[in-house]
């Protein structure tokens, strides 16, 4: 992706997510394995998402449902996760999650594009519990563009992340990609995540919450946009995003190249009035070599072929044009790679 300024023009209102993407969802006790079913052929994948408070969540259902409709002999189901740093734990083995438990082993993964290639490099929050395997990771495409947003009430006096210093603040839920995000952001601002706020670390439909009720001051969130959440504290209270451009913003570019700069227009959010300028990066698909090619060229297929038929919100930013941004070093897994190089987007 390069480091252009994008600007997203957003429509301040949320759909409701679709019943068909929720009833794709199941929690991972009700999971079937993963692998070929006994007798009837039939093949059932995994998808690891994020928390149902979340894009992921709501999206990866109605994903999953698209492939379960459109490959003959596949279902994938979905639960709710963690987010990006446990999905990348799941492509390798079981893991756990506060929220959700035991993950059994998952063969598809939601995550950012940073974290990903922070698991390959085994930096940040995989630099002391590197993967086993980190080289084995493979990027299918990019899905939407993630967006971070860093909301407050439109009448607090926190006027920028440097002022958020001694306040209340949701980072996000631990190994999410809002958290990584979120710290290197504080420091780029000179201030310690652990010393300089007094941190939280819920769901961002509960920092929301909290934040509507006065229970914090602020709260990041890596999101679509618009975020319903921060739709849904609208309604009742007026509420603004802190910037974060500037030499700051410079400095996080430097330090992650997964980063790029966006606007959010101005009237996206109640109480919003003026463009925002912030950072993005891409909620992507990953798996490992262990996905079949045949398999991995139909997932990409028909994700970009009939993403017209996401009733998300996002489902519009779910685009061929722009499912290698942001790729850096990651590897394409070969049969996701193949359907690009016969769609012309690739050499």
């Amino acid at each position: 992706m390069s480091k252009g300024r994008r600007t997203m023009r957003a429509s301040a209102a949320v759909a409701a997510a679709a019943v068909v993407a929720l009833s794709a969802c199941a929690a991972p006790e009700d999971v079937e394995g993963p692998g070929e079913a006994e007798g009837d052929g039939e093949t059932f994948l995994q998808l690891a998402t994020g928390s149902t408070g979340g894009t992921y969540y709501p999206l990866g259902g109605e994903i999953a449902q698209l492939w379960s409709s459109n490959i003959d002999g596949l279902q994938v189901d979905t639960f709710a996760t963690g987010a990006s740093v446990q999905n990348m734990r799941a492509l390798e083995g079981e893991t756990e999650d506060e929220e959700a438990g035991a993950i059994d082993q998952s063969e598809l993964v939601m995550a950012i594009n940073g974290v990903a290639m922070q698991a390959q490099e085994s930096t940040g929050p995989f630099e002391e519990e590197p993967l086993a395997s980190p080289d084995d990771i493979l990027a299918l495409g990019n899905i939407y563009p993630e967006v971070m947003q860093v909301v407050v009430k439109a009448d607090s006096d926190i006027e920028s992340i440097a002022d958020l210093e001694g306040a209340n603040v949701e980072i996000g839920p631990p190994g999410s990609g809002t958290e990584v995000a979120a710290r290197q952001i504080l420091e780029a601002y000179g201030l310690d995540p652990d010393e300089d706020i007094n941190a939280s670390d819920s769901t961002f439909g509960d920092a929301a919450t909290a934040l509507g009720d006065d229970q914090v001051d602020a709260a990041f969130g890596i999101l679509s946009v618009p975020a319903a959440g921060i739709v849904e504290i609208g309604a009742s209270n007026e509420v603004r995003l802190l910037p974060i451009d500037g030499e700051e913003a410079e400095s996080l570019f430097e330090l992650d190249p997964s980063y790029s700069s966006l606007t959010i227009p101005g009237g996206t959010y109640n109480g919003q009035d003026e463009d925002v300028d912030t950072l993005t990066q891409w909620a992507a698909l990953y798996g490992t070599s262990g996905l079949d090619d045949d398999m991995a060229y139909d997932l990409v297929r028909v994700m970009y072929e009939n993403a017209g038929d996401i009733g998300h919100d996002v489902g519009g930013q779910v685009q061929l044009e722009t499912a290698l941004d942001g790729l850096g070093t990651m590897e394409l897994h070969p049969g996701a790679e193949r359907y690009y190089q016969e769609q012309g987007v690739l050499d």
